[in-house]
């Protein structure tokens, strides 16, 4: 049995199983259907002869009161049977087709009928009835009366359909499965085709997509589904193509730079300063340290690092904070006079991160001043950063966040970032519940001003 059940879970294909699993049920309930159809017509037939033979007992009843008694009985059917008799066995009145028969005997009064076996009227064959009696007054005296129904005529009835459905119930399941196989084959077809496709595509053809139908089924929306993640696929390939190649081409940046001082110092050790040359390797080496650090942050964060260990706090203190490390060799002036108590919900470190990176990207491409504003709103905490610099393209609005994406050369042409620096922030951001976006100038410097929200301390 085990044998049949692993075969039949790993032999047997979709369609096969489908076809075989309907037309089994389909089968199971037509004949539950026959059957109780055939038991339905039985019972029905049934019902129909005792009504017909119950009238017919009441209206010869009738006709021996009044002593209108034919010698020959009408029929109730062709093989129906009718007897009156006397009460010393004598035959009064018969249907025609028992004329000169003995009285039907041995059947008692009451309100159900009785089988009988009588000689068939036509072929003297022994059959069954279903007689009902009743007995009454006639002017001779007592008499009793006998009207049956033979069982062969319901028997027959049923015969006839029990036949029909044996013919008709075969034929249907084989219309049934036949029809099932075509259509389940064409729709699965759809499903090899689809399958084929998204098995010929590996990571060198995730531009290519599944052919879609214009059917809008549950096959057509497996499709369009396919397409979309094949687009998702091809998307988050071309970004980690991309952060790659920034990546190293930033990493390559600072250690060729290193190489060639070091390639300098070899050939004129006589000329080389040896602290310069310290300090030179030291700024590159910082600069590595904190694009490695970036790096290894976006990675954690895309491996779906642990969550933010959010804690009430003030805005306010850490943008002083910040604002006060990063006056220390600052060539511009930053403004914190509109900087005010600002409570928050969020994860400290992560917005001392955002705060820092913000003032680093002003003060990068400031030409005079940053200004930097602080306060409390109904739904959180409020921090404003704007510059005076040359301001971010229309078209380059949302792109800044994206990562290594440095922006207009004539407004980064004073710094030499990484361009990881909008996207942690922005990344900290949502992951504390908050949102950075760039606001619409609207008076003020003309440079770029972001805007950061934080969640209430009570939220």
């Amino acid at each position: 049995m085990h044998w049949i059940t692993e075969s039949w879970r790993f032999g047997a294909t979709l369609r096969t199983r489908t076809t075989i699993l309907a037309t089994a049920l389909t089968a199971i309930t037509l004949v539950a259907g026959g059957v109780a159809l055939v038991l339905a017509l039985q019972g029905q037939l049934a019902v129909r002869d005792d009504g017909l033979s119950r009238s017919r007992v009441t209206d010869l009843l009738a006709l021996a009161e009044r002593g209108q008694l034919p010698a020959t009985l009408r029929n109730i059917d062709d093989e129906g049977v009718a007897q009156v008799v006397s009460t010393d066995g004598t035959v009064l009145a018969a249907s025609a087709n028992i004329a000169g028969r003995p009285a039907i005997a041995d059947v008692d009064a009451g309100p159900e009928p009785v089988v009988r076996t009588l000689e068939a009227p036509d072929d003297g064959e022994i059959e069954e009835y279903r007689v009902w009696m009743a007995e009454g007054p006639s002017p001779d005296g007592p008499v009793t009366v006998y009207v049956g129904t033979s069982l062969e005529s319901v028997s027959e009835a049923t015969r006839t359909l029990r036949s029909a459905l044996l013919v008709g119930v075969p034929l249907a399941l084989l219309l049934l499965a036949g029809a099932l196989w075509w259509v389940l084959g064409r729709a699965l077809r759809r499903v090899d085709r689809i399958r084929e496709e998204v098995d010929g595509i590996d990571e060198d053809r995730l531009g290519h997509r599944v052919p879609e139908s214009s059917v809008d089924d549950e096959v057509g929306r497996l499709a369009a589904t396919m397409n979309r993640m094949l687009e998702r696929l091809e998307a988050a390939q071309t970004r980690q193509r991309s952060f790659v190649a920034d990546a190293s081409h930033d990493l390559q940046s600072p250690l060729a730079a290193q190489r060639a001082q070091l390639e300098v110092a070899l050939a004129h050790p006589g000329r080389t300063d040896s602290a310069a040359l310290g300090r030179e390797i030291l700024a590159t080496t910082a600069q590595m340290e904190r694009l490695v650090r970036d790096l290894l942050f976006l990675a954690a964060a895309d491996a779906g690092a642990a969550g933010p260990r959010s804690v009430p706090m003030d805005l306010e203190d850490v943008v002083l904070e910040e604002v006060s490390r990063a006056r220390t060799g600052a060539s511009v002036a930053i403004d914190t006079s509109r900087v005010s108590a600002a409570p928050a919900l969020a994860d400290r470190d992560d917005v001392e991160r955002i705060v820092r990176n913000l003032l680093d990207n002003a003060l990068a491409h400031a030409r005079t001043a940053v200004e930097v504003h602080a306060s409390a709103e109904p739904e959180g905490a409020r921090l404003e950063v704007v510059d005076d610099g040359p301001g971010i393209a229309e078209a380059d609005r949302e792109r800044i966040f994206d990562r290594f994406h440095r922006g207009d050369p004539a407004r980064s042409r004073h710094t030499a970032g990484s361009g990881l620096g909008l996207a942690i922030a922005r990344t900290l951001a949502e992951r504390n519940g908050g949102t950075l976006e760039l606001a619409d100038p609207a008076g003020g410097p003309a440079g770029a001003h972001f805007v950061l929200r934080l969640p209430a301390a009570g939220g």
